[in-house]
Formats: C-alpha cells, structure tokens, sequence
C-alpha cells in the first residue's frame, strides 16, 4: 500500500514538475516573439516625428533641381539656436565657379566661399540680413548663388511622406553599413498641407516655408522615398516632381543626429556687410 501511495506521489510531482517546464517554455517562447511590424503609415509616422525632434543634424545632399541644374551639397544644422552651414555646388551654373558656402548664424545670412573670392576688393564672405523666418531680406532671389538650398529645412521635408495616401513597404536596404527600410508614396501639395493641419504652429510654418519653394517651382505633387534605419530615424529621404522648368530629383542622405554642431559667423574683416554698403551708396 505504501508503495502505491509512494508511486502516485511521485506521478503526481513528476506531472507537476513537467507542466512548470511546460509553463516556463511556453512563457520563454512568448518572450522571444517578435512583436508585430508596424504598417508603413505608422512606421513612417514614428520616423518623421522622431527626426522633427532632433536637436542637431549632419546631411549630405545630391541631386537636379529646375533652377541650378545638378547640385552637391554637405550641410549641418542645429536647432536652437538655429544656426546652419552648407557647402553647395551647381556645377551647371556658368555664374557659379566652384563651391558656395553659406552660413545662417542668428538673425544673418553670410555668403562666401571660392565662388565668392575676388569678387569683393579681397573679402571673401557677404553678410546679408535675414527675414523673421531666417530666408533673405535684401532683395536677392532665394535661388540665387545655393540660397533655395539654404531654405530647406531637412528635417521637415523628410517629414512630407506623411502626407502621402498610398504609403508601402519597398524592401530593405543598407545605406553607408546601416540597415534600413525603404518606403514610399505620393502626395499632392494640397495633400501635403491638409497633412500637418493639426500640427503646433512651428511645425505648420516649417513645413508650409518647404511647401512654398515647391510651388514657386510649379510642382504639383511630389514622389517620395524614405529610408528608416533601426532607431527610427529617416537615414536617406528623396523626392522627384516636375516642375514648370524641367525636373526635380533631390536626394538627402542623413549622416548623424543630436551630436554637437558648432557655427561661427565668418570673421568681420573678411566680410562686406551688404545692408552698410547699401546705406553708404544711399547717402552717395
């Protein structure tokens, strides 16, 4: 009898102990699950909102626009205080001969570089005032020498696919050693601005400063493509669109974020002031 009762105790502690290894298994494989992958409209969402926040950027750009023709340009930004430098060059511009440096520190807006050397009794840099927004006030076309490059805010237009109503998933690729997911979509500029509506007022004149420069251009709608990489950043973003003087086909490669970005205004002697020589021309 004793044996009996021995056995079944065993049975019953051996039928235990297997069903907590059963439970711990079936909770060890719960863990180790994958959570479900997030659809390209939240997946693209979470990359824009992520990259609008950053404090600091480093970008490279590449690409066609109607006004400059083929454009290279190495740029970094940070946002408060906003400052930026950007080294751009057209080489299809016969009035640009090499790279074009411009400069937003504070309430200026400095041009310089081998495009500018020589042409100012041995200065080298062009101070220029600038608008409420930070785009020139001196009656320069913002197109003019890299300014419409200048313009761009990066961090807002690589939020534009947001906007597009046909987002998807294309694949994955590896842009300079870093994995990402490629996406892409197409908006119209109406779809673009009905888009950020329900944004803060910042972010609604960022994005609607952006929209601008693609209407003067006469661009209707906009293709996209968007890079993520695996901390929800926008690694590379790219849009084409035709406009009233030929094509559009930008391409921004994003290089690092939120790391220290130092922007200094080029040295006075170095630099003609354009509003002072507009006042001594004035009193002439």
């Amino acid at each position: 009898m004793k044996t009996a009762v021995r056995g079944a105790t065993h049975r019953r502690v051996a039928g235990a102990g297997l069903a907590a290894l059963l439970l711990a298994a079936g909770a060890t494989g719960c863990g180790t699950e994958k959570s479900p992958e997030m659809s390209p409209v939240a997946a693209v969402a979470k990359a824009a909102k992520k990259t609008e926040s950053i404090s600091s950027l480093r970008w490279k750009m590449t690409g066609v626009t109607p006004e400059e023709g083929h454009v290279e340009a190495e740029a970094a930004m940070r946002q408060k205080p906003l400052a930026m430098s950007m080294k751009v060059s057209t080489p299809d511009d016969p009035e640009v001969k090499g790279a074009v440096e411009i400069r937003v520190v504070g309430k200026a807006l400095y041009i310089g570089g081998d495009a500018m050397a020589g042409e100012m009794d041995g200065k080298s840099w062009m101070k220029l005032g600038t608008d409420k927004r930070g785009g020139a006030d001196n009656g320069m076309s913002s197109d003019s020498k890299g300014l419409a490059q200048a313009n761009r805010n990066p961090t807002s237009e690589s939020a534009f696919l947001t906007g597009a109503k046909d987002i998807e998933k294309v694949g994955t690729e590896t842009i300079d050693g870093v994995k990402t997911t490629h996406y892409k979509g197409t908006a119209t500029l109406d779809d673009l601005r009905a888009s950020f509506k329900g944004k803060d007022k910042a972010t609604r004149e960022r994005r609607e400063k952006s929209i601008k420069q693609y209407e003067k251009m006469g661009v209707d709608s906009l293709v996209m493509d968007m890079w993520v990489d695996g901390d929800d950043h926008t690694k590379r973003f790219r849009m084409r669109g035709d406009a009233d003087k030929g094509k559009l086909d930008l391409t921004l490669t994003f290089v690092d974020f939120n790391k220290p970005v130092t922007i200094t205004a080029p040295p006075a002697k170095d630099t003609v002031d354009l509003a002072e020589m507009m006042k001594g021309l004035d009193k002439a």
